[in-house]
């Protein structure tokens, strides 16, 4: 088969999985116990993995029961409405009702384990805490709850006549039943999960969600417990020692302030082989995109990629007058900082997939541009579209005192505009797995057979080997084949064998259903050079018949579609399906690296455009009007031969 009928197969391929997904919403908004069986049944099976395919879910989300949720935002959604708006249904938000665009295939919600459910006793007066002389002032200004419950959390002293604990473990309860009783096996998979909270000095992020792979789950631990890592993987390792599967992921470490990937530990000891493996063991996987910004890299650290500058989130969460410190807050760097890691103590602390998420504040998880209009809040663009008065405070064209602002303000602290724009929509993480279920989907979190994007359903796989033959792409059964004799994303490539030169990749992404064609595939390399580490970016599929610049080394741009006036884009650039076998043209056998693939989509409009049009507004002033999606995998590594190889 030629490159021109492969692609045009897999282009079929695509428009037919479109349909699919088109049915499956309109199966999944009224399931049937009939159907539920169905499903259920068919997800028992066994299953290879070359029938994995590629499913999208969230894995960071919050409702009312988060504190700052409701004491900030005024959330009101519990977990089950969340977890039904996620799979498609339509909930009843304050006066209106809201519907998401598409169902995701899984969802955790990860509420806030420090003081979940406390705050929600004052929605259900009379009790002691709503009766209370504190209770009665936090009622009257719900705002203040947010940091006096934090600074109670910093300092480890309880708000009196709170009922915390017990409000807790209530409130822990309904998030299980709520996990459970919308797990729908075959077709919508919830996971049990909880949010740690750990804020370094009271401003550096070092939060972690947790996802439990079953239906229990003890009590969550939390930052009032210990603010440590090492505490809560002690936690997690306690956990999976009862017979219930844990792991952590961390998330938005580029406001951690260099924190989230240091070289020390969090008492400041330099990272040893113990801490290594306990880390790569208990935290697999890293939050690479959501709401507040991407974590991959920016411009100061990563200078010429010529796309590092994408969604950039640098300020600091409770501190948004500071900037967070660039080294040690993105996860390029801590794949270099990894590989340097592993040479001195002979593991590997960094050895991460990727996942992208949400961080959605109200409940509701969405991921396209046109559900989100500023803030860490989902919307139904046809019932819940901002007026044009709010509109121009979520586009920054009025200034908007924030909510810490208004919660702070009497201590005195520099008071700082609200700017709702720099928020991202919503990421997405995409999982190759067998079959949508608890223990296939978690099985490929733990693999890391993990992929995030920034909110589009691109699908994209990579596999590395030592013998990939070029035209590998045209055999039918080459998935078959790959799975069989060569590493899938997550992995560590195979000994080198003594004939081979260089290792191969192949690489295929595929435009999500609803969104711009695809720009380019590219291969991000990052390798041990010395003490330190260096980085490279290779175009490995260009769409269009472009080529990369022999002296330049970049390709010319794809082009542009997007009408400013209507925020109309037409798909008459880019290709739907990209594919290549990519070979490393640098390779050193005695180096170290990691390999991790890139995939752009063409122009479209940015969230902040889509508003301003609908509103009939100026542009958000310093944003940009359109945005290229994207997708990141998770990396494959390359180790010489006679390494110790860190824990997988």
């Amino acid at each position: 088969m030629t490159t021109v009928g492969i692609a045009r197969q897999a282009t079929r391929w695509v428009l037919l999985s479109t349909t699919l997904l088109i049915a499956g919403c309109s199966a999944q908004a009224s399931p049937t116990a009939k159907a539920d069986k169905a499903t259920a049944a068919e997800a028992s099976k066994p299953a290879t993995p070359s029938e994995r395919r590629a499913y999208f879910g969230e894995l960071h989300l919050h409702t009312g029961y988060s504190f700052d949720a409701w004491s900030l935002m005024g959330t009101k959604t519990t977990p089950d409405q969340a977890l039904k708006f996620a799979a498609g249904q339509t909930v009843p938000i304050g006066d209106t009702r809201a519907h998401r665009a598409w169902p995701l295939d899984f969802a955790a919600v990860t509420d806030h384990s420090e003081n979940m459910g406390v705050m929600n006793q004052l929605d259900h007066a009379p009790n002691a805490f709503a009766d209370s002389e504190i209770g009665k002032k936090l009622l009257k200004d719900t705002t203040l709850a947010f940091y006096m419950l934090k600074n109670a959390v910093d300092h480890h002293t309880p708000l009196p006549d709170m009922n915390a604990k017990q409000a807790v473990k209530n409130t822990w309860d309904m998030e299980i039943q709520a996990a459970n009783a919308n797990y729908r096996p075959g077709k919508f998979t919830t996971f049990i999960a909880y949010e740690w909270s750990s804020m370094n000095q009271g401003k550096y992020n070092l939060h972690r969600n947790v996802i439990f792979n079953g239906d229990k789950a003890p009590l969550p631990f939390t930052s009032a417990d210990s603010p440590k890592p090492e505490d809560l993987w002690t936690y997690l390792e306690k956990t999976r020692a009862s017979g219930i599967d844990a792991l952590a992921i961390p998330h938005n470490g580029n406001v951690s302030g260099g924190l989230m990937y240091d070289w020390n530990t969090s008492e400041g000891r330099p990272i040893d082989e113990a801490y290594a493996q306990r880390r790569a063991l208990n935290e697999p996987l890293t939050e690479i995109v959501q709401n507040k910004g991407q974590s991959d890299t920016m411009p100061e650290l990563s200078s010429s990629d010529e796309f590092a500058n994408f969604e950039v989130f640098d300020h600091l969460l409770t501190h948004p007058e500071q900037t967070s410190k660039p080294h040690g807050s993105y996860v390029r760097e801590a794949f270099g900082r990894g590989l340097i890691i592993q040479q001195k103590v002979g593991a590997n602390p960094y050895k991460m997939g990727v996942v992208g998420a949400s961080d959605i504040h109200n409940g509701l998880s969405v991921s396209d541009e046109s559900g989100m209009a500023g803030g860490p809040f989902g919307i139904d663009p046809k019932t819940m579209l901002p007026d044009t008065e709010t509109a121009k405070h979520r586009l920054n064209l009025l200034p908007t005192p924030s909510l810490i602002d208004e919660a702070n303000e009497a201590a005195g602290k520099p008071h700082m505009n609200e700017d709702s724009t720099i928020f991202s929509s919503g990421g997405l993480t995409g999982v190759w797995a067998e079959q949508n279920s608890r223990q296939a989907i978690y099985a490929a979190l733990k693999r890391k057979e993990t992929f995030a994007t920034s909110g589009t359903r691109i699908r994209v796989r990579a596999f590395g080997g030592w013998g990939i033959e070029p035209a590998a792409l045209a055999k039918p059964d080459w998935v078959a084949r790959a799975y069989a004799t060569n590493t899938p994303m997550g992995g560590d490539l195979p000994t080198k064998p003594g004939m081979a030169k260089a290792p191969s990749f192949i690489l295929q992404a595929m435009k999500a259903p609803d969104s711009g064609n695809l720009d380019r595939i590219q291969v991000i390399k990052v390798w041990l050079d010395g003490d330190g580490y260096k980085e490279k970016i290779f175009d490995a599929a260009l769409s269009g018949g472009r080529k990369v610049n022999a002296k330049t080394g970049k390709a010319p741009k794809v082009g542009d579609t997007v009408d400013l006036k209507t925020g109309a884009y037409t798909n008459t650039i880019g290709a739907p399906v990209l594919q290549s076998v990519w070979r490393d043209p640098e390779f050193n056998a005695a180096v170290p690296a990691v390999y991790y693939v890139r995939v752009l989509e063409i122009p479209t409009p940015r969230w902040s455009t889509l508003l301003s049009i609908k509103r009939h507004l100026p542009f958000a002033p310093n944003r940009d009007k359109t945005i290229q999606e994207r997708a990141w995998t998770s990396p494959i590594w390359y180790t010489p031969a006679g390494t110790k190889l860190a824990m997988r």
